[in-house]
C-alpha cells in the first residue's frame, strides 16, 4: 500500500510546487504593475540648453548671427517663365518614377527664402542690437519697447535657421532651396515687429510700402497672388497699414483674434495662417529646477501683470474682485525691466497653477512663462487659439476655464482645490516634457516651435496638393500610402470658434471628413 501511495504523494509535491510558482509569478506581475502605475517623479528631459553651443537667449543669438559671415544663395533669380519651370517640376514628381512621387517618408517641406535688400533684414536686426540698452523707449503701457521685439522675434529665430549652412542644421524636415520652381512655399523675411517699433512713424510706413511692392513685384508672388508666401506678422499691430494688400499670404500669427481690433474679417483664419508661441520671458525651470521647486509650491494660484486691459482682457478686474484676500493666491500688479521679471519668475516657481486670462488680445506671453516655469496654465480666454494645436495636446499641461464660469463667486477657487495631487503631479511632469515645443534657440532643435511651424505648414501643403490632384492621387496610387499629415491638419487648421467650458478642451470639428474621401476614394476603386 505505502509503495502504490509514493508516486501520488510526489505528484502532489510537484502539483504544490508548481502552484507556488504560479502564485510568485503572480505577486511579481502584480508589483512591477502597481510600480508602473504608481506616480513617479519626472524623470531628465533633455534640454536644448545641454549642448553648450545651443542659446535660446534672442540677444546672445543675435549678437553670434550677425557677427558671422553670412553669404547669399547660390542663384536668387526666377527663372524666365516661372509656371513652366514649375509644371516641369511637378509632372516630373507625378510622372516619373511612381515610387518617388509619393515617397513613403515624409519628404521635406521646401523654402525658397528671398534675398531682400538688407534695409528690410540685416539693418533692422542692427538697429535693435544697437539700441538694446537705450530702454528709454517705450510703449504707450510701460513695457520696454525691445522686450516686446523680443517676445514676438520668431521672423528672426525662422530666419537663422533657413539661411544656416546646412551643416550646421538640425532640422530635417525643411529644407532651402535655391531655384523658386522647387519651392512649396516663399518665405518673406521682412521684420515688420521691429520696424514698427523702433522706427518714426511715417518711416515705418514708408518702408512697409517699399517691402509690400518689392514682394508683390516678383514672378512667384504674381503668379499665385501671394496664397504660398509666409509673412511674419507676428505682433499685431506689424504690417497693420498695408495688410489688406497680402491678405491671401500665409500669416504667422500670436493668436486669431475675433474682435476686429487687430485683423479685420476676411484676413486670418486657420486655412492658410499658423499661429506661433511667444518667445518665453522667464528662464527655463529645467529638471533640476522643477525637482528643487517641486515641495516649495504652496501658492495655490498665480498671476502677475496688467490688472486691467481692454477688449477681452476685461475679464481681469473681475478675476481681481473675485480672487483678492485668499490667502493661498496670489493676485498683483506686474511691472517691466529685470525686477519684473524677476518676480514673475519666482512666483510662477512657487506656484502650482498660474493664471491666464485674456488681455488686450485673446493670448499673450504669460502663457508660455508658465509653461517653461513649471506652473500649470488655467486659460480663461473664450477666443484663444493656441499654437500647433493639432500636434501638441494641451489637454496633458493646461485647464480650460470658460470666462463665465471663472468669475462666478467661488466657482474657480473650488475647482482648483479639488484638483487630487496625482493629476497635479502627472501635468507638472508633462509641463516638464513639453517646455520643448516653446523654446526658440540657435540652433533650431527638432520638435522646437520652428520645426513644429513648418511641421504645420508641410500640413497645409499637403492638403492643397490633395485639392488639386485628388482625382489623379487616389486612382493612380493607393490610398494607404498617401502621408496622414494632411488629414491630421484637417482637424487643427480650419477656421473654428474656440470653445472652453469646466477646464475641458472641447473638441474641434473637421474641416475636410474622412469618411467622405473614403467614400470618393471606393467610387473610383
Amino acid at each position: 500500500m505505502a509503495g502504490k501511495q509514493f508516486p501520488s504523494l510526489a505528484h502532489a509535491r510537484r502539483a504544490s510546487s508548481r502552484c507556488l510558482l504560479a502564485v510568485g509569478a503572480l505577486l511579481v506581475f502584480s508589483a512591477v504593475y502597481f510600480l508602473l502605475l504608481s506616480p513617479s517623479p519626472p524623470r531628465p528631459v533633455a534640454s536644448p540648453l545641454s549642448n553648450p553651443s545651443t542659446t535660446t537667449s534672442f540677444v546672445a543669438s543675435l549678437d553670434r548671427f550677425l557677427d558671422s559671415p553670412h553669404h547669399p544663395a547660390a542663384s536668387s533669380a526666377a527663372p524666365g517663365d516661372l509656371d513652366a519651370a514649375i509644371r516641369s517640376e511637378e509632372e516630373a514628381r507625378l510622372y516619373g518614377d511612381p515610387r518617388g512621387a509619393w515617397p513613403a517618408a515624409p519628404a521635406p517641406l521646401r523654402v525658397y527664402v528671398y534675398e531682400m535688400p538688407r534695409k528690410f533684414t540685416y539693418d533692422l536686426l542692427r538697429l535693435f542690437r544697437d539700441s538694446y540698452r537705450d530702454t528709454a523707449n517705450l510703449t504707450s503701457n510701460g513695457s520696454p519697447v525691445h522686450r516686446l521685439i523680443e517676445q514676438h522675434s520668431i521672423d528672426y529665430w525662422l530666419w537663422a535657421d533657413l539661411i544656416a549652412p546646412e551643416s550646421q542644421r538640425l532640422l530635417k524636415n525643411v529644407i532651402r532651396v535655391e531655384r523658386q520652381e522647387e519651392a512649396d512655399i516663399f518665405y518673406v523675411p521682412f521684420f515688420t515687429t521691429i520696424s514698427y517699433f523702433l522706427l518714426e512713424k511715417q518711416e515705418c510706413k514708408a518702408l512697409y510700402r517699399e517691402a509690400l511692392k518689392w514682394m508683390t513685384d516678383q514672378p512667384a508672388w504674381q503668379r499665385s497672388e501671394g496664397r504660398d508666401h509666409v509673412i511674419p506678422v507676428h505682433h499685431p499691430w506689424s504690417f497693420k497699414s498695408v495688410r489688406r494688400f497680402v491678405k491671401k499670404a500665409m500669416w504667422l500669427l500670436p493668436d486669431m483674434d475675433s474682435t476686429g481690433n487687430w485683423y479685420k474679417p476676411g484676413q486670418v483664419y486657420l486655412e492658410k495662417d499658423v499661429i506661433l508661441p511667444y518667445v518665453p520671458n522667464v528662464d527655463l525651470c529645467d529638471y533640476k529646477c522643477v525637482s528643487e521647486t517641486q515641495s516649495k509650491r504652496s501658492t495655490l494660484l498665480f498671476f502677475r501683470g496688467r490688472l486691467k486691459r481692454n477688449a477681452g482682457g476685461k475679464i481681469r478686474s473681475k478675476l481681481v474682485a473675485e480672487l483678492q484676500n485668499i490667502e493661498d493666491i496670489i493676485i498683483e500688479e506686474g511691472s517691466a525691466g529685470a525686477k519684473g521679471k524677476v518676480a514673475a519668475q519666482t512666483g510662477m516657481r512657487k506656484s502650482l497653477f498660474c493664471l491666464n486670462p485674456a488681455g488686450d488680445t485673446p493670448s499673450s506671453a504669460r502663457l508660455f512663462d508658465a509653461i517653461v516655469s513649471g506652473c500649470i496654465p488655467v486659460i480663461i480666454s473664450d477666443e484663444l487659439e493656441l499654437p500647433f494645436e493639432g500636434i501638441l495636446d494641451y489637454s496633458k499641461i493646461a485647464l480650460f476655464v470658460s470666462s463665465t464660469d471663472a468669475v462666478q463667486p467661488g466657482w474657480l477657487v473650488k475647482y482648483l482645490r479639488g484638483i487630487d495631487a496625482k493629476r497635479v503631479r502627472e501635468m507638472q511632469s508633462n509641463l516638464l516634457k513639453y517646455s520643448k515645443h516653446f523654446l526658440y534657440s540657435s540652433p533650431a532643435q527638432p520638435l522646437g516651435p520652428e520645426d513644429l511651424t513648418w511641421r504645420m505648414f508641410r500640413s497645409l501643403c499637403k492638403c492643397w496638393d490633395l485639392t488639386d490632384t485628388v482625382i489623379f492621387a487616389i486612382t493612380v496610387y493607393p490610398f494607404h500610402a498617401r502621408n496622414a499629415d494632411c488629414w491630421q491638419a484637417g482637424e487643427h487648421q480650419v477656421a473654428y470658434s474656440a470653445v472652453a467650458a469646466r477646464g475641458q478642451r472641447i473638441k474641434k470639428r473637421m474641416h475636410i471628413s474622412r469618411i467622405a474621401v473614403a467614400l470618393l476614394y471606393l467610387s473610383l476603386a
